[in-house]
C-alpha cells in the first residue's frame, strides 16, 4: 500500500516518478518528537517517564499502574494529556510544564538537518501535539529553531490532538496553506491519514537499525496490523539524508 524509500536515500538513488510528487510543494510541515530528532534519541523516553510520574502523583498510584493508564489514554484519546483532560479535567498547562521540563543536553545539534531544511524552497512549519516551549527548546538544541515560520502546538489546536481532523484544518486555515502544495513529515502512521485525505504529500519517518521507543501498535508494519489504507509518498529512516537529496533534486535543472 505504499512506495517505500527506506534505504535508497542513503545510496543517493531516486526515481523520477517519486520526485515529481514533491516538485510543486511550497510548504513543508514537520512533526517534532521522533521526527525532527532521531527516534533512537533519549529525549522522548525522558518526556515519557515524566508523564508516568505525573500520573502516579496525580492519581496516587504506583509506577506500573500509572504506566498502564498512560498508555491506555494515549491509545484511546490520541494523547495522554487528552485522556487526562477528558477523564479528570486536569489543567493542561501544568501538565505540559511538568512533562517537558527535561534535560536536552544529550541531543546533538544537527548541521546536516539544518542545511537540508534551509535549502527546501518555500515555507516551513512545526506541527506538534506537544507544547510550543518544548518545540522551541528542542529545536534550539538541534540548531534549527531559526528555520521555521511558526510552531502549531497543542494549545493552538485547543488541546485537540492529531490524528483528529480538526487540528489539521485549523493549522491550514491559520496559515492559508493549500494542502495540495504541502508535504507533511511524521513518525506515527495514523497521524498521516488525514493529511493524505486532504491531498498533502506524506513522508513517514521510521527508526533506523538502532531502534526506537514506540509501542507495537504505533509502528508501521507493511501489510500488517499497523498498516493503514493510505499510500505514503515516501518512507525514510534518515530524515537529514532524505531532505538533503530532496532539496538537491528540487534545485536540479530538470525541476527548475
Amino acid at each position: 500500500m505504499m512506495d517505500r524509500v527506506g534505504e535508497p536515500e542513503t545510496k543517493h538513488e531516486w526515481h523520477a516518478a517519486r520526485m515529481a510528487r514533491f516538485a510543486q510543494i511550497d510548504t513543508w510541515i514537520f512533526d517534532l518528537d521522533n521526527t525532527l530528532y532521531p527516534p533512537h534519541s533519549d529525549l522522548w523516553p525522558k518526556v515519557d517517564a515524566k508523564i508516568t510520574a505525573y500520573i502516579a502523583e496525580f492519581m496516587g498510584v504506583d509506577g506500573l499502574t500509572a504506566r498502564a493508564i498512560q498508555k491506555y489514554y494515549y491509545q484511546t484519546h490520541g494523547t495522554t494529556l487528552n485522556g487526562l483532560m477528558i477523564e479528570h479535567a486536569i489543567d493542561p498547562h501544568d501538565f505540559l510544564d511538568f512533562v517537558h521540563d527535561i534535560d536536552r543536553s544529550n541531543l546533538a545539534p544537527d548541521a546536516m538537518l539544518a542545511d537540508a531544511i534551509a535549502d527546501l524552497p518555500g515555507h516551513k512549519y512545526v506541527f506538534t501535539n506537544g507544547s510550543r516551549r518544548h518545540a522551541e527548546d528542542t529545536m534550539r538544541q538541534l540548531g534549527i529553531d531559526h528555520l521555521f515560520e511558526d510552531i502549531f502546538d497543542i494549545v493552538s489546536s485547543e488541546f485537540v490532538p492529531k490524528p483528529a481532523r480538526r487540528p489539521y484544518e485549523r493549522f491550514l486555515e491559520r496559515h492559508a496553506i493549500a494542502p495540495v502544495r504541502a508535504a507533511m513529515f511524521e513518525d506515527i502512521p495514523r497521524n498521516l491519514e488525514v493529511p493524505a485525505e486532504l491531498g498533502m504529500r506524506t513522508v513517514l519517518v521510521v527508526p533506523d537499525a538502532r531502534g526506537d521507543h514506540k509501542e507495537d501498535w504505533e509502528r508501521y508494519i507493511e501489510n500488517g496490523p499497523g498498516a493503514l489504507g493510505i499510500r505514503f509518498d515516501a518512507v525514510t529512516a534518515n530524515l537529514p539524508a532524505f531532505l538533503d537529496l530532496l532539496s538537491r533534486q528540487l534545485k536540479s535543472p530538470s525541476h527548475a
